[in-house]
């Protein structure tokens, strides 16, 4: 298998734990940024939408498939064996990325997304009923709603919600009053798409395991951006996305305490989540495969281990450090703009700001944007009811990755003179 290259690194300086990288240099290991838009260098920020993926990553699914194709678990001959080999080494990665303790509490899936309707369909669905109560905030992505809702819908159980104040911060004596003898499951974002927020996940965590509810967490905007560790946060299942993590699309996590796990019925059926199958019985596979119905995105799995070497050789308190300085200049930058108003300031904030400008709409804004090289997203970021809170119609938000550089925000600046210069 390719290796991961070297990556650059200066002196540390007065801090020998962290390594100070070569921001600007490491910025060359992703091919899709040496691009230009509209004849302007590309500024693309709109990574919690989807990261753009290291070399490392592409070479890596491009030597699978050219050396290593096969499907995993089923043949016994080498091509197999070896592509079995890449395939369970990954969940081994993602083990050690989590800090899970075993791992069968690592199951692959599609997404987030997936992972999350796993939860809906094979633990709460059936352990609610009529009258109890599945716990969610109001920052939370429509993948961490929906799923929710059809539970609800099938079993007479109610949502409730947690409510935000105008930091966009959760309310945590709120969130302490709506805990009760009803209360099934918790199910909270780790950082908001919309607005950026980190959210206090440990200590909800605790509040809620003293009424020995579970909690999920939904980490797709976590992942990438903070350290995260499952037995240090107590959590009862957590889930991310690959294609935010700097991986391949169409590949997820489910992170489960294995007791859970265990006693969950598999919500999907078909080949590879068995042990024996007869017309009158099925015996399903031990974990985690039960829940792994069907061939993977096998060249997918392995793309997300070499995102995860790469993220493990730059390091996360690099990375946070990084973003953070992005994120400060940012804020600085844009909160000077006439007009321009920042929704969501909460007092902890991964590298995520969503915004308003008084003479346009937000899909203006990243038309407009668009003509000048910059990639920002605009409208309601699959949080419809955050949109509601803080009433605005959609935002303009600006996403930040570690390959970002303060030259993308002043790009971001230039293209917002433009469109007060259109709309004024």
């Amino acid at each position: 298998m390719p290796l991961i290259p070297s990556l650059p690194i200066m002196s540390s300086g007065c801090d020998p734990a962290l390594n100070m990288i070569d921001w600007a240099a490491l910025r060359s290991d992703f091919p899709l940024l040496l691009q230009q838009a509209h004849h302007q260098p590309l500024a693309y920020l709109d990574n919690a939408a989807t990261t753009q993926k290291p070399n490392i990553v592409i070479e890596t699914i491009a030597h699978f498939y050219r050396v290593d194709n096969a499907n995993v678990h089923r043949g016994v001959y080498e091509l197999s064996e070896r592509a079995t080999q890449a395939y369970e080494a990954t969940r081994d990665k993602v083990r050690r990325f989590l800090n899970a303790a075993l791992r069968e509490e690592i199951i692959f899936v599609r997404g987030a997304t997936e992972a999350i309707n796993l939860v809906a369909q094979s633990y709460a669905r059936p352990s609610v009923k009529s009258g109890d109560e599945i716990l969610l905030s109001t920052m939370e992505h429509h993948s961490n709603i929906v799923p929710w809702q059809m539970v609800c819908k099938q079993t007479g159980a109610q949502l409730k919600v947690i409510p935000i104040n105008d930091s966009a911060e959760i309310m945590l004596e709120n969130y302490q009053q709506l805990l009760n003898e009803k209360t099934r499951l918790v199910a909270v974002t780790h950082v908001s798409n919309a607005l950026g927020s980190i959210n206090p996940v440990q200590q909800m965590i605790a509040m809620a395991h003293e009424r020995d509810i579970p909690v999920l967490l939904d980490g797709a905007q976590a992942a990438a951006h903070l350290s995260v560790d499952v037995q240090a946060l107590d959590c009862d299942f957590y889930t991310f996305s690959s294609h935010k993590t700097y991986g391949p699309t169409g590949v997820g996590v489910l992170y489960g305490k294995k007791r859970y796990l265990h006693a969950m019925e598999p919500y999907q059926g078909g080949g590879d989540m068995i042990s024996s199958v007869r017309f009158e019985h099925t015996e399903y596979n031990s974990l985690p495969y039960k829940f792994e119905a069907g061939t993977p995105n096998i060249a997918g799995v392995v793309g997300l281990g070499a995102a995860i070497d790469y993220l493990a050789a730059i390091g996360f308190d690099n990375i946070v450090q990084r973003e953070q300085q992005l994120l400060d200049y940012a804020t600085l930058r844009l909160q000077a703009i006439a007009g321009l108003h920042i929704i969501g300031r909460a007092k902890h904030k991964a590298s995520i700001i969503s915004f308003v400008l008084d003479c346009a709409h937000p899909h203006d804004i990243s038309t407009i944007l668009d003509h000048q090289g910059v990639a920002i997203r605009a409208g309601h970021h699959c949080a419809m009811p955050v949109m509601e809170r803080f009433k605005v119609p959609a935002t303009a938000r600006a996403s930040m990755a570690f390959y970002n550089n303060e030259t993308d925000v002043d790009q971001l600046v230039q293209g917002l003179a433009q469109v007060h210069k259109l709309f004024n």
